[in-house]
């Protein structure tokens, strides 16, 4: 065969090893549990079961079955002894002092039954020790035919040997031929591993607290909530990243603080120019400052959306809100501005978010809709994990390979949107902005009305 079909059928093997591998791994990631409390029990009890099942196979398999059989070789020895003796002195005296001696020196009752048979085989069991090398290791010694009964009485073994005309039955304890304290090993390792995997237990539940400490206030910063009681603990690896987290935090809130100082002092100082301007134009009766009055509200709207869309609402506490409420309030100021307009919710309506920052998002998407729509439906849902509020409308909509773009500050869709409609082009930067610092995010897809809708996921 040419080298190169070598080398197209080892390409072959070695993709298909790699899918089989790919699938595999797809598949125990699936079944593996998720969480690192879960997965650290797995590395812990894993080997453990797994050297105990190895010592107990050792154990049962090379000890146990050991130590079973040359018991049951011992006791095939004084069967066979018993039964050659009763052939070498058949007289009634001599059979009585051999069942004495059978009684007094090797534990065993022995009886001669006149007349009798061997009984037909009975049931053997599927997995016994004692039964497979009793009877081969009695079959071994013994030249006369004999019956074995290891099942019907729990604390005897009974063997029957056919001699001339009679049967001997001889019973004998079945701890003589069967290791019976194997139970103490398996019940010493099962209670040692319980104890063992309880302190495991203990000690690995207290090690991944302050990791669930962490991630927890991680995630209440992440959702702009107040982070309290939190402070670094646990091994040394889990507190150097709870204090990086903490002086992350830190910086983040004094970088906040600096830059709100800053936006309120210039805020103060435009505000005042621009009442200055707004007295200015009230002393002047020309009809010609109707254009300049336009021009300073519009200016000052979009002092108010800079403002808005600069300004961090981090120091805002969150409180519960009345969603419901909210979002009919939103209906109510929808149809102020001339659109139809419709409001429902699902759930509980109490969510704990920063109101100021909620409706400001909430207050954009619909503002985006009264703008260039004439209808809109507001819908909200809350379940145990999150909150849903869908704003629809059935205006012009956004192409499918722009709507991430929308999201980019100072960005407006001309060929979309109507120009003369005003705004800054900040409303869904400051609406997305919003979600985010909850936790969230807004995804805008088609509306069944026709026009945009979009989607606000914040988790509660």
């Amino acid at each position: 065969m040419p080298k190169s079909r070598y080398e197209a059928r080892l390409r072959k093997v070695l993709a298909r090893a790699r899918r089989n591998n790919e699938r595999f791994g797809a598949w125990f990631n699936r079944v593996m549990p998720k969480g690192l409390y879960a997965r650290s029990l797995i590395i812990i009890v894993t080997p453990m079961v797994v050297l105990q099942s190895v010592l107990a196979f050792v154990f049962m398999e090379r000890h146990y079955n050991t130590v079973t059989r040359r018991l049951s070789a011992a006791v095939s020895q004084d069967i066979t002894a018993l039964v050659d003796l009763s052939l070498a002195f058949p007289n009634a005296a001599d059979l009585e002092r051999i069942k004495d001696i059978a009684q007094d020196r090797m534990n065993m009752n022995l009886d001669f039954l006149p007349g009798q048979h061997l009984p037909p085989p009975g049931p053997k069991p599927f997995f016994s020790i004692l039964d497979s090398n009793f009877t081969s290791e009695l079959g071994k010694r013994l030249r006369k035919p004999f019956w074995t009964d290891t099942v019907g009485n729990s604390n005897l073994i009974e063997v029957r040997v056919q001699l001339d005309g009679q049967v001997l039955r001889v019973f004998a304890k079945r701890s003589q031929a069967y290791l019976s304290n194997s139970h103490i090993f398996l019940i010493w390792m099962v209670g040692t591993s319980l104890v063992l995997l309880a302190v495991a237990i203990l000690f690995l539940r207290n090690q991944i607290k302050p990791i669930e400490a962490l991630a927890d206030a991680a995630e209440a910063f992440g959702k702009g909530r107040e982070v309290v009681d939190f402070h670094p603990r646990g091994a040394r690896e889990v507190r150097g990243a709870a204090r990086a987290f903490i002086e992350m935090k830190r910086r983040i809130e004094r970088q906040i603080e600096q830059r709100t100082t800053m936006l309120a002092g210039v805020s103060h100082d435009m505000r005042t120019i621009l009442t200055r301007f707004k007295l200015e134009l009230a002393f002047l009766e020309d009809r010609e400052t109707d254009a300049l009055r336009k021009d300073v509200d519009e200016l000052q709207s979009m002092l108010e959306a800079y403002l808005a869309f600069t300004r961090d609402d981090a120091g805002e506490p969150p409180v519960q809100v009345d969603v419901a409420a909210l979002l009919d309030d939103m209906r109510v100021n929808a149809e102020r501005h001339g659109a139809r307009a419709s409001a429902s919710f699902r759930g509980a309506p109490q969510v704990t978010v920063r109101a100021d920052a909620f409706r400001r998002c909430i207050g954009n998407l619909v503002a985006n809709g009264w703008r260039y729509a004439r209808r809109i439906e507001i819908n909200g849902a809350r379940d145990a994990r999150w909150l849903v509020v869908t704003v629809d409308d059935d205006g012009p909509g956004i192409p499918t390979d722009r709507r991430e773009d929308v999201f980019r500050p100072f960005l407006r869709l001309d060929d979309a949107r109507n120009q003369d409609a005003g705004g800054s082009g900040l409303g869904l930067t400051i609406a997305r902005d919003a979600a985010r610092a909850h936790g969230g995010d807004i995804v805008l897809g088609d509306s069944p009305l026709g026009g945009l809708r979009a989607t606000v996921r914040i988790p509660v």
